[in-house]
């Protein structure tokens, strides 16, 4: 499971897995994977249990999984990629012991990767990502948020792959465990936005589960899908795990990171992290909400 955005640093492995999905991906079409223990009367599990297991996927630490607590069938969602073997699955299993029950296992074809007005495109020395948000701190300092996996690392950033129009320099990034940076602007001459294409950003929120929702990149454009899990993990591997996702239905694809997922009706959700497939087959994308990274920073929408 990887990141999205795209060009890699030059032989640097643990960056080529925090970069672009690699073109081509089989979509991703959920299919369940029995259970062991599969019984007639599915099991009731408390919190409690619910949390341990969720604790244990972690624990297990296999790359290419995502996983969620579904409050309303009281289980444990686990989404695996085409990395994941089943003697992985068997791994997961056996660290959640006698809460196993509790995890409900579905494979998703393809690998989830790390995937810069709103959407626009924005490059590093070495890469290219989607802008998510433009902010502003209470002393009108003007700012733009976008993923933790494309700031870390990046000190200038520009508005062109020529690198001739500075936009600023990365001034906060989180990442692992959360995915979500800022960039100062230095570049006073730049019209500095509120909007994401035609849609007038004037809040943030965190969406429910089922919302419809938008997403905004410099690769595909506009595209909407819907909420299906709130508080996500996701293991990138390599060490690179983050938490607090926004698990959607909407696609994305390489150069889409840190692009914003928002409503219609201007409502600030989340920025690009990462997911699987494609914008011609579909695919699961994870967002890093937003109100966390304003309140981190201290700054807001306008």
């Amino acid at each position: 499971m990887r990141i999205k955005r795209t060009t890699p640093r030059s032989g640097i492995a643990r960056r080529a897995r925090l970069i672009a999905v690699a073109s081509g991906l089989v979509a991703a079409a959920a299919l369940a994977v029995p259970s062991a223990n599969a019984s007639d009367t599915p099991a009731t599990f408390s919190a409690a249990a619910l949390k341990s297991a969720s604790s244990s996927v972690l624990k297990a630490d296999v790359p290419g999984t995502a996983w969620a607590v579904d409050s309303k069938n009281h289980r444990v969602l686990v989404t695996v990629d085409s990395t994941v073997s089943p003697a992985e699955i068997a791994k997961i299993k056996q660290q959640a012991g006698a809460n196993a029950g509790a995890l409900t296992i579905k494979r998703t074809p393809g690998t989830f990767k790390k995937l810069i007005s709103g959407g626009d495109a924005i490059y590093a020395s070495s890469w290219r990502c989607s802008l998510g948000f433009n902010v502003q701190d209470n002393s009108g300092n003007y700012y733009f948020l976008t993923a933790g996996h494309c700031t870390d690392g990046a000190g200038t950033w520009w508005s062109n792959s020529s690198h001739s129009t500075t936009l600023g320099t990365t001034a906060g990034s989180s990442f692992p465990g959360n995915d979500y940076g800022i960039v100062r602007y230095t570049n006073s001459s730049v019209t500095k936005s509120g909007t994401v294409g035609s849609v007038d950003i004037t809040s943030a929120a965190t969406p429910s589960v089922g919302t419809t929702v938008y997403r905004r990149g410099s690769t595909t454009g506009i595209h909407s899908g819907r909420v299906t899990a709130l508080n996500a993990t996701v293991n990138y591997g390599g060490g690179d795990i983050v938490s607090g996702l926004i698990q959607t239905t909407v696609c994305a694809e390489p150069g889409d990171s840190g692009g914003p997922l928002y409503s219609n009706s201007g409502v600030a959700y989340g920025l690009t992290s990462g997911g699987s497939g494609d914008c011609t087959s579909g695919g699961t994308t994870f967002f890093q909400p937003v109100t966390e990274a304003l309140s981190a920073y201290g700054v807001h929408v306008y």
